[in-house]
């Protein structure tokens, strides 16, 4: 059987994840639902990708009774109040990133996931690359020996685009694509705690972040650097180094097709998209659709890629970082 898809928003993301379900089997994936607040919108978008319902309020397709799993593709401040909705409807959450806006809303989340026994796992779909997958098995071999030091970079000018300024919005480099940055940093550490962490940043005149540096300490002196901004171009690569060597995960490492181990390198190409994308490499969205009908198939109630307790420990270490850059949103009073 078919997983069903309901996507929740049709946002310039939800095209993208469309297009990268063309290129999986259709007896495996269907996407059977589009949720818009705004029904042409809804209508638009279910007219060009051929998805047979429509409905004008995520209500309605938290009530769809065919639908397995929903995929949450609106903006990062509705996160938690939309996510709610589904989770308490007992419907199956695959939640864009950021999971939410702090961490307090991310244990909610979460804990309506516990609570309604459903499957829940916010869409780092860089754990999911099969260059990631390559990562972590090299680690696991300590093909580079003991790692010291993890470096991340992602630099994307973006200060023409809203929602990246806005505060209202959820802007800030962090929240956004400072997000990929850390995540590397805890798969490689296996969702270790950091002993320590020391941000600083520059913010924007509506008072979000538009570029940091971080450095975490972690246990038996190993440590990651990590840099991000909305302002400037980086060449978004990530670098594991140790005793023995390196893996280098070339740009865009957010959402990778090649890895250099030891000046080695090995290309991982993408299916090529059926219409035009708005975002790099896109069609790579196709992995963490597998992975989550894996998950469903298996009964399991989170991803072993990106397991929930991996995504409190980053929202929980972005917090920090939030408050050491003096980034507050509106969420963070409640």
């Amino acid at each position: 059987m078919a997983t069903q898809w309901g996507l929740c928003g049709a946002g310039k993301i939800s095209h993208d994840f469309c297009v990268a379900m063309k290129t999986l089997p259709a007896e495996d994936h269907q996407i059977a639902a589009i949720a818009s607040r705004s029904n042409e919108r809804a209508k638009e978008f279910a007219k060009k990708h051929s998805i047979p319902k429509v409905y004008g309020s995520y209500e309605e397709l938290a009530r769809d009774p065919d639908i397995d799993i929903v995929y949450l593709g609106v903006l990062h401040t509705e996160h938690w109040r939309v996510g709610l909705l589904f989770l308490k409807a007992r419907k199956n959450v695959l939640c864009e990133k950021p999971f939410a806006m702090n961490s307090r809303q991310v244990k909610e989340l979460v804990e309506a996931a516990k609570e309604n026994n459903v499957f829940l796992m916010e869409a780092i779909w860089s754990r999911c690359f099969p260059v990631h997958a390559a990562v972590r098995k090299l680690l696991a071999e300590e093909a580079v020996g003991e790692v010291k030091l993890v470096k991340a970079y992602f630099g994307s000018p973006q200060l023409h685009i809203p929602r990246s300024v806005e505060k209202e919005l959820g802007g800030g480099a962090l929240l956004d694509i400072g997000v990929y940055c850390l995540q590397f940093v805890l798969m490689v550490f296996n969702g270790e705690r950091p002993d320590s962490i020391q941000a600083s940043g520059v913010l924007l005149d509506s008072g979000v972040d538009e570029s940091v540096v971080v450095v975490m300490k972690f246990s038996r002196k190993r440590m990651a650097l990590c840099a991000f901004s909305i302002a400037a171009r980086f060449q978004n690569d990530a670098v594991i180094s140790g005793t023995k060597g390196s893996i280098k995960v070339l740009g865009p490492m957010h959402c990778p097709t090649t890895l250099v181990v030891n000046d080695k390198k090995t290309e991982y190409p993408l299916p090529e998209p059926c219409l035009p994308l708005n975002f790099t490499n896109s069609t790579g969205l196709r992995y963490e659709a597998e992975e989550v009908r894996q998950c469903l198939l298996k009964g399991l109630k989170e991803s072993p890629r990106m397991p929930l307790a991996d995504s409190v420990l980053l929202t929980e270490i972005m917090d920090e970082i939030r408050k050491q850059v003096g980034v507050v949103f509106s969420q963070d009073r409640k």
